[in-house]
């Protein structure tokens, strides 16, 4: 078989993703003793992680001396809604500490008290204050001292390239098949393992917190189409608070820390509304319950004209706000020419994280296909049904680090790795099959995936809308085989976007198929037609992609919870305000 043109690469550790978690396992693994090579579509300095403004969780207790490993556990395990992995949440909780002080000494510069000590600020839902920060650009400081370690270590990052398929023969991984975005020229990457890192699927939503061509779901399919399963994809997070105006910023984050420096909401009428949904912890409410808040207020008509609500901030004087908050400051300075300390801000709910993803081992993200691991947000169980803010950043440091260990640990042991040449020709015919002329172009049919998604699977949901946008969709999948692609000298921008749409298309069947089988409310997962949470439906929903391309799914218990975690939860403070399904 003669195989197509393409330049060979190698190395032992394959990273696919430049962001936080991405960098973190590369640089573990390389700490190991290992070749290690990093792949990313975007700049390596503006990547997702850049957009995480508020803060990374440690339970220091550097502010709140009775806060603790336990009850950051019990925080995060009753907001999960009983879905969360457990062993998953202990490993986050036990070795944020540790891994926060160290990129905090790799550059990451977080805020500092008097005494030295790390500043930490309240964010929602968490019984003490425990989440560190650098102003409220927090994931971009970590960011820049994860490419400052990448670059002393010399692993090298490849910029622009766009990775079509995980090369897998007889269950193993064996590297991945990739073109440059920039002029075309294809790349197979073989390696002995792979971490997967590649975000996840929410700008497929109208309004996301995400940008253009970036968490288009492609990560998940990726894993599908490799073999992995996907769980909890119904679980997304609808931010509480996204910019409303100007059109072209609609959804754009405004960071939980506004929140957590003292912001507060109000409607249309000068109501602090948040007292009616959760008089105890009012903005610092969980971000499900303030995100059904905002929505509530706007769908009952005590929103603004624009469709938002009211985040206001101008009690705190200027500069201070400055000071804690100064990305949103320029944000709504140069976007509006609103001075937030002077006005308040218009919000809305808004995409913002998947909490599912791919299926994943808790202690080493092995996905379950020989030499392929997985880290960050294109995994799933940490979370549960509801993420608490600053843990996204904790996730991608920790379990960064222990795919990382994984796959060095899986290269050094692999004495003998099976490749194919068939494989690698299917990946380079999957290429091939996209470029040619046809009647329809990507970006109104992404436009029009986002609108069914915001329409018939948003932030509140019911069975007949969610049926009505798998029928859209599958419409939509029926377009794929008609897109125009044709690479030019402006480079191969639209074969990016054709595979970025596939991915999308399926990674939103994989969100609403186990949208509709959870007939109930639960956490981020809000519907209207079944509006209690049925404790005796703790489930997790598997999807798997099967031989014909069409997506299964299955129900999976979830593991009953140890009793030394059980009454770690019993005795912290956190119980107050959970209403004990998880301790029956």
């Amino acid at each position: 078989m003669k195989l197509k043109k393409h330049t060979t690469h190698i190395s032992n550790v394959l990273v696919i993703g430049s962001g936080g978690s991405g960098l973190r396992a590369a640089i573990e693994a390389k700490l190991a003793g290992v070749e290690v090579t990093i792949l990313g579509k975007r700049n390596k300095e503006d990547v997702h992680t850049v957009l995480a403004a508020g803060g990374i969780n440690a339970a220091f207790g550097n502010l709140d001396p009775k806060d603790s490993w336990e009850q950051h556990f019990a925080d995060t395990m009753i907001e999960g809604y009983n879905i969360a992995e457990a062993k998953m949440v202990e490993l986050m909780a036990k070795e944020a500490p540790q891994l926060v002080k160290e990129i905090d000494e790799w550059g990451a510069n977080f805020a500092k008290l008097p005494n030295g000590q790390i500043d930490q600020r309240f964010f929602g839902a968490h019984t003490y204050r425990r989440t560190c920060y650098s102003g409220d650009y927090t994931g971009r400081s970590i960011l820049f001292a994860l490419i400052k370690k990448a670059k002393e270590l010399k692993i090298p990052i490849h910029d622009a390239q766009y990775v079509t398929e995980l090369l897998v023969a007889q269950g193993s991984c064996f590297g991945a098949m990739t073109f440059n975005i920039k002029n075309g020229e294809r790349t197979v990457f073989l390696a002995d393992a792979v971490v997967l890192a590649a975000g996840g699927h929410t700008r497929i939503w109208r309004k996301s917190s995400s940008r253009r061509n970036e968490n288009t779901g492609d990560g998940f399919y990726l894993g599908l189409k490799a073999g992995c399963s996907l769980k909890d994809m119904e679980m997304v997070q609808f931010h509480p608070t996204g910019m409303v105006i100007p059109e072209d910023m609609a959804g754009t984050l405004v960071t939980e820390a506004v929140r957590g420096e003292g912001g507060r909401l109000f409607n249309l009428n000068g109501e602090r509304f948040m007292a009616k949904y959760d008089a105890k912890r009012l903005e610092l409410s969980t971000r499900d319950r303030v995100a059904m808040a905002n929505y509530t207020e706007i769908i009952e008509g005590r929103g603004t004209t624009n469709g938002g609500v009211l985040l206001d901030i101008s009690h705190r004087d200027k500069d201070y706000i400055i000071e804690k908050l100064p990305r949103m400051y320029r944000q709504f300075l140069d976007t509006l020419m609103i001075d937030i300390s002077k006005s308040p801000m218009e919000v809305a709910p808004t995409a913002h994280y998947s909490m599912g993803g791919i299926v994943v081992q808790p202690e080493d993200h092995w996905t379950g296909i020989h030499g392929l691991f997985a880290a960050g947000e294109v995994t799933g169980g940490l979370h549960g049904a509801n993420r608490l803010g600053g843990n996204s950043l904790a996730e991608i440091l920790i379990f960064g680090k222990r795919a990382g260990a994984a796959a060095a640990e899986w290269s050094e042991k692999t004495l003998i790795h099976k490749r194919s040449k068939q494989v690698i020709q299917s990946a380079h015919d999957k290429i091939d099959s996209f470029i040619k002329n046809g009647t329809e172009v990507v970006r109104p049919l992404q436009r029009q995936l986002r609108n069914i998604m915001w329409k018939y699977c948003g932030v509140v949901r019911k069975e007949s809308d969610m049926k009505e946008g798998i029928l859209q969709i599958k419409e939509l999948k029926k377009a794929l085989q008609y897109i125009d692609v044709r690479p030019d000298s402006e480079g191969f921008q639209d074969l990016m976007l054709a595979f970025d749409l596939e991915g999308s298309i399926y990674s939103a069947e994989a969100t609403i198929i186990p949208a509709i089988q959870r007939k109930e409310s639960r956490g981020a997962h809000q519907r209207s037609d079944y509006p209690q949470t049925v404790h005796e439906q703790q489930l997790n929903y598997h999807i798997k992609l099967d031989s014909n391309n069409k997506l299964n799914i299955s129900k999976q218990p979830i593991a009953v919870l140890e009793n030394e975690l059980r009454e770690i939860i019993r005795n912290t403070k956190a119980i107050e305000n959970f209403d004990g399904m998880l301790l029956e």
